[in-house]
């Protein structure tokens, strides 16, 4: 008998969730006895995380030893990030300008879910500009940095100590066999874990559909719809287009990262395909070194499906309130988004809580955001889907814009997959 792959056991897992949620809709049982599942999981997951980017990244980086090259790769990385995060943005704002979402909904049959723990968050953190995150990326204190998980703290410090392992010569050897050791056993742990990725799918997505219920989408159904088919479009033609420019072939791209797609959609947690993908890339060409600093970054830098998913949600409200906006107003709107999306990246809810940041700049109402809180974990499934493809594909940007693409060991593999899928 032929083996399930991972990515039909974790689709049979959403589909099954999906079922029991809708069977046992407003059963507390439900969330009583597959919450735990869940949050065992995604614990498992991001037990895993910190441990794999340190030990990657200074491999990687003692590889390189050049403080120059790898300056080189931080800037041409970051102006990457921002001019396709720049394009998400318009093109969030055309889809939403188009085919005018709130317009004609009735809000009456709008179920207004509570926010309270988003504002909260978004007080925390809107006194953040785009220069404390800058400051904040460098650690006081590795140990909390650590404890807190901040990536970027992470990284600045693991980019830091790659360099001074590759200084000091053949003192640091051992150091790097170490963290060799790390990587090699925690990409083996990986794929221990995503053995339970099914169970952890169905748990999250059946406590999902229980509380909010399929009905849920049907008076914001056009908001869902439109949605999904931008962050298609955004995929196929934006993505497509610079897969081309640097002759990659996406769809080959996105059925080699199918496993990884498929769990990161049905947890709404890019998070929980980190190690994977880093893996996957450097299976299809990408140098370690790039891997293990653009991808990690880009969690942060580089949210496609967020930003885009934010330009569109913020024209949908103000349509929803009858608001007008003007060109100069939503040009206003993309350059706010431009900074706040970056500013507090890292926080959970994160879409949320740019938007709440977001939307009294250009006199939207916030309370809005209520009558969409209720489906976002349906579109936090798609836009999770997107941020993994755009990630994945800088990797391959980046690693072509440096030279250092293996185009040779990129064709064994894919055929390889091609072929076993």
């Amino acid at each position: 008998m032929k083996r399930i792959s991972l990515a039909w056991q974790i689709f049979i897992g959403l589909i099954a969730g999906i079922a029991v949620g809708a069977i046992f809709y407003g059963n507390p049982a439900v969330q009583t006895y597959l919450q735990p599942i869940g949050d065992i999981f995604l614990r498992l997951i991001k037990m895993i995380v910190i441990p794999i980017v340190i030990s990657s990244l200074v491999v990687g980086v003692a590889g390189v030893g050049d403080v120059k090259k790898l300056g080189k790769l931080g800037g041409k990385t970051i102006i990457y990030f921002e001019i396709i995060t720049t394009i998400a943005i318009v093109v969030g704002l055309l889809a939403a300008n188009i085919f005018q979402p709130g317009a004609g909904v009735n809000m009456k049959t709008l179920e207004k879910t509570d926010i309270q723990s988003y504002v909260d968050t978004t007080n925390e953190v809107q006194s953040h500009s785009m220069m404390d995150t800058f400051v904040n990326v460098v650690p006081k204190n590795i140990f909390e940095s650590l404890t807190n998980g901040d990536m970027l703290a992470i990284i600045f410090f693991s980019v830091m100590f790659g360099l001074g392992v590759a200084a000091i010569g053949e003192k640091g050897k051992p150091v790097l066999q170490f963290f060799q050791g790390t990587a090699e056993a925690m990409f083996y742990v990986t794929n221990q874990i995503m053995k339970f990725a099914p169970f952890g799918v169905f748990a999250l997505i059946g406590v999902t559909v229980s509380k909010f219920g399929v009905q849920s989408l049907i008076p914001l159904s056009k908001l869902v719809i439109l949605v999904y088919g931008t962050m298609i479009f955004f995929v196929l033609v934006v993505l497509g287009m610079v897969a081309k420019l640097v002759g990659v072939n996406l769809i080959h791209l996105i059925k080699i990262l199918k496993d990884e797609l498929v769990l990161a959609y049905s947890t709404a947690s890019s998070e929980t395909v980190l190690p994977k993908i880093m893996e996957k890339m450097e299976k299809l060409g990408c140098p370690k070194a790039i891997t293990s600093f653009v991808i990690p970054t880009g969690y942060s830098f580089n949210l496609d499906g967020s930003t885009l998913y934010q330009a569109l949600a913020a024209i949908f409200i103000a349509q929803l309130y009858g608001i007008d906006l003007s060109i100069s107003e939503q040009l206003s709107l993309v350059l706010v988004l431009m900074v706040t999306s970056k500013g507090i990246a890292g926080v959970p809810g994160v879409s949320f809580v740019v938007l709440l940041a977001t939307l009294g700049t250009v006199g939207i109402p916030v309370e809005g955001l209520a009558f969409i809180a209720g489906i976002d974990r349906i579109l936090d499934m798609a836009r999770t889907a997107v941020n993994v493809v755009g990630n994945a594909l800088a990797a391959i940007v980046m690693s072509k814009w440096e030279g250092q693409f293996n185009g040779g060991k990129a064709k064994k593999y894919i055929e390889e997959t091609l072929k076993s899928a």
